[in-house]
């Protein structure tokens, strides 16, 4: 019976119960309401069991007995109520063990169920206790992950409001990190994270991948002589985990801080530390001048006082939540936002007859993806720029002129040559995967290899430009931009060149 109780719970119990009865048990409502039952045999069911043991179950909590039992022709019920008050009578509120079995009722069996009560009782409670904390430990999951998703979208002062239930306070600036577990090893690898950090760390379950955990970690490290950062901490102790780390970036700034350690982790996954820091590379949004914020504003301000027609329609906010989502974890924004496939690509639609991009193409989502971000960085305290010769006419914004004119930029051509360094000379697999939107199956097609060869060298690119490719939240967009600033750039300077010998 004790071994029972420990291996199997209440079901065991009963089940065990029910063949020793060589009848039915289960456990009744004090209503009468059957909550948990085992049969020995289909045949060994009463005809009306149910009503048999509610008229038990009534009598037994109106009396306030410890035991009772009914007859009938063929069957015996013995009821016992699992709670029994200091006097010594039966809890009106508590559940009753039920058994229905054959007459004549075998030796012995009374007290067996007598002794059943008590550990029984112990385990409904168990495991009443169990689903609560289950409860719980969801909505405390749930509530870290609506934390995260609104830092994702800077939506800062609401995402504090919310971390003030929980602990610990979000620290500010930070690093995220990004752990790579084994298949159902996140629990005990987020006890090691709490271990490592002494709880300084926002630790959240990823909504999108089942095998990552999210840490918004201090910027600061620990002060302690000898200390080991808890990336690394976490990395060494467990043993078959991946460890990606962002660089220090301000609160407001978890998304970039979460696509760098992104990209750390693909680094990561090819190195026998299996650990990795990303590495120094400015964000696009940083070089694209006053000229690039204004593109941006312009770009994207049908989308920012977009009014929705119907009440349940999507607004202006959640259509630039669902396009960040989208943007960082492709289709599996659905698990992120927690929306149909169906939804989601109805605000998509929509987010492209706004913005008047083609969402479909590679071209349209990088130039989201960069005027979002533009957008989500603060504005640099800079002088106007000089105007050049060949701007646009007067009374046109320079935005209007697209975003080309942002590409060829001489800071955003520096940051074109800075992403495409490591790949010089080399790129022929990243262009054609670029023009093929992305897709590996027409990649490999078009380079006339198989779609495996296609996917190894694209993770022989991941480690070489220590950016994630094939899985989102992708480097490709970047790598779009400075190719097209690169392309943009040759094709002046051949321009220049033909103009220069027409003129010789």
């Amino acid at each position: 019976m004790h071994r029972l109780a420990r291996t199997g719970g209440t079901a065991e119990l009963l089940r065990w119960l029910a063949g020793r009865a060589e009848g039915w048990a289960g456990l009744v409502g004090p209503d009468g309401t059957v909550l948990h039952a085992a049969a020995r045999t289909a045949g060994a069911m009463v005809p009306d069991v149910a009503g048999l043991v509610a008229e038990g179950a009534s009598a037994l909590t109106e009396r306030g007995l410890r035991a009772y039992s009914v007859d009938t022709g063929a069957y015996t019920a013995l009821l016992f109520p699992l709670g029994v008050s200091p006097a010594g009578v039966g809890d009106p509120a508590a559940d009753v063990l039920a058994v229905v079995t054959p007459r004549p009722v075998a030796t012995g069996l009374s007290m067996l169920l007598a002794d059943v009560v008590l550990p029984l009782s112990l385990c409904l409670q168990a495991e009443t206790l169990e689903r609560k904390r289950r409860r719980v430990d969801l909505a405390e999951s749930r509530g870290r992950e609506a934390v995260l998703h609104l830092l994702m979208t800077g939506q800062l002062s609401i995402a504090q409001q919310v971390a003030g239930a929980l602990r610990p306070r979000l620290p500010d600036p930070v690093r995220v990190c990004v752990v790579e577990c084994s298949g159902g090893g996140r629990d005990e690898v987020a006890r090691v994270c709490v271990d490592a950090d002494g709880g300084r760390s926002w630790i959240v379950r990823c909504p999108v991948y089942a095998r990552h955990l999210i840490l918004v970690m201090p910027a600061e490290e620990a002060s302690e002589p000898g200390a080991v950062p808890t990336d690394e901490t976490v990395a060494a102790r467990v043993g078959d985990c991946v460890v990606g780390v962002s660089e220090p970036v301000p609160l407001a700034d978890t998304a970039t801080g979460y696509r760098q350690a992104f990209h750390a982790l693909a680094v990561a996954r090819e190195l026998p530390t299996r650990h990795a820091r990303f590495g120094a590379s400015p964000d696009p949004a940083l070089v694209v001048g006053p000229a690039g914020r204004r593109w941006a504003d312009e770009l994207l301000n049908p989308l920012l006082t977009h009014v929705p027609r119907r009440p349940q329609d999507p607004g202006s906010q959640e259509l630039l939540a669902t396009a960040v989502s989208w943007l960082a974890f492709s289709s599996h924004a659905t698990d992120h936002l927690k929306v149909h496939r169906n939804t989601l690509a109805a605000r998509l639609r929509l987010i492209g007859e706004l913005l008047g991009l083609d969402l479909h193409r590679l071209a349209g989502q990088a130039a989201l993806d960069l005027a979002l971000r533009v957008r989500s960085t603060p504005a640099p305290a800079c002088a106007p720029e000089p105007a050049q010769s060949g701007s646009p006419a007067s009374g046109t914004s320079e935005a209007a002129a697209g975003l080309d004119a942002i590409l060829v930029r001489p800071a955003v051509r520096e940051w074109a040559d800075q992403q495409l360094a490591p790949v010089l000379g080399a790129e022929e697999t990243l262009r054609t995967w670029l023009r093929c939107e992305g897709r590996l199956g027409p990649a490999a097609a078009e380079l006339g290899i198989s779609v495996p060869g296609a996917r190894k060298r694209l993770t022989r690119l991941e480690t070489a430009l220590q950016r994630s490719l094939l899985r989102p939240p992708s480097a490709r967009y970047d790598l779009w931009l400075a190719l097209r600033s690169r392309d943009l750039a040759a094709s002046a300077q051949t321009a220049q060149t033909a103009r220069a010998a027409r003129t010789d």
